[in-house]
């Protein structure tokens, strides 16, 4: 038997847990979830799937708003993954006040439930309303807009996966081109989702004028945290779009979701950004910008890119050019000075 060594260096730089390495931070730079006081909104039974980015997003996103806002919050969430996947009836993994609307109209709802906490006196009731892409970018597309356009006083999170994960892996428009689904299947001249479709809905949020717009992701928790919390000291209507990428859906390795998540950001394909009525005002920079192909082929749904040849090259070639202009429309690359 091969002898272990002696001594092993330790690396202490696990700020997010409570091994030492959360203690040499601030404790106000700490991650919620890091703190014993920590509230659990999104507690254990649930029914995700293994390595589940929504599943987490969730669990941060409305923890941070917990803290926030004095664990004054009530949810209010469309159908979809996160729905049923928390709440398969009759149990709930929710312990926090929650409400469950249609598919299209929890933008409506939660506006309702905004309003009624005014009328009963208790502005001190912040209201969160959850989608995943499918209801807020295509059924939920007109409440939501209305909620932004009467500058109601919500917070609305979109947990996008880019499809629609919970009916079968259905085309959205939210997903990306070229992406395989069970809508856009991997066969014929154009084989994926084709290029020219779909919906900038960060942008679209920016376009109303409201408070308060930013994107995040569940491979920048510390940055997503610090946006929600940020995002409960307005008010008025706000926006934040959170990619939460679906092992299922994107057939990539459970294993895999933060790598998946942090590679879509490094390669420009999904820009970190902050927008206060309809400007950006600041943007996360990609330290170590990596080809948009390094992306790619992480996830079967675009394993067809990867047979070669021209027309393949094309279309790859077409995807780092959105990265690219993300790139420079959120000076995402700094220049050293």
């Amino acid at each position: 038997m091969e002898e272990m060594p002696r001594e092993q260096q330790v690396k202490f730089y696990q700020k997010g847990t409570y091994t030492v390495g959360n203690r040499l931070v601030n404790a106000k730079s700490r991650a919620v979830q890091s703190s014993i006081t920590r509230n659990n909104s999104l507690t254990s039974g649930h029914r995700a799937c293994q390595g589940c980015g929504e599943a987490l997003g969730a669990r941060y996103a409305i923890d941070a708003a917990m803290r926030a806002c004095n664990n004054r919050v009530m949810a209010v969430n469309a159908t979809g993954c996160l729905e049923v996947f928390t709440t398969p009836y009759p149990e709930t993994s929710w312990q926090i006040p929650w409400l469950h609307s249609l598919f299209g109209n929890a933008a409506a709802v939660a506006t309702g439930v905004a309003a009624a906490t005014r009328v009963k006196g208790k502005p001190e009731i912040r209201i969160i309303a959850q989608g995943g892409d499918g209801g807020t970018t295509d059924i939920g597309f007109g409440c939501l807009s209305g909620m932004f356009e009467r500058n109601d006083d919500v917070l609305y999170i979109c947990y996008d996966n880019e499809g629609y994960m919970n009916t079968g892996v259905q085309r959205s428009s939210a997903t990306p081109p070229t992406a395989r689904t069970a809508t856009t299947p991997a066969v014929g001249k154009e084989p994926g989702n084709v290029f020219g479709t779909g919906k900038n809905l960060p942008r679209i949020a920016m376009a109303h004028g409201i408070p308060y717009v930013a994107t995040a992701s569940v491979a920048a928790l510390h940055d997503l945290e610090a946006k929600v919390t940020k995002a409960m000291s307005f008010r008025g209507a706000r926006y934040i779009h959170i990619q939460v990428p679906c092992p299922l859906g994107w057939g990539s390795s459970p294993a895999s979701t933060i790598n998946v998540a942090r590679l879509s950001v490094k390669c420009g394909l999904f820009p970190l950004f902050e927008a206060e009525r309809g400007e950006v005002t600041s943007s996360v920079p990609i330290r170590n910008p990596i080809p948009v192909i390094d992306f790619l082929r992480t996830q079967r749904r675009f394993a067809h890119l990867m047979k070669g040849g021209e027309e393949n090259e094309r279309k790859i070639a077409k995807l780092q050019a959105i990265a690219d202009e993300n790139i420079r429309r959120y000076n995402l690359v700094r220049k050293e000075v």
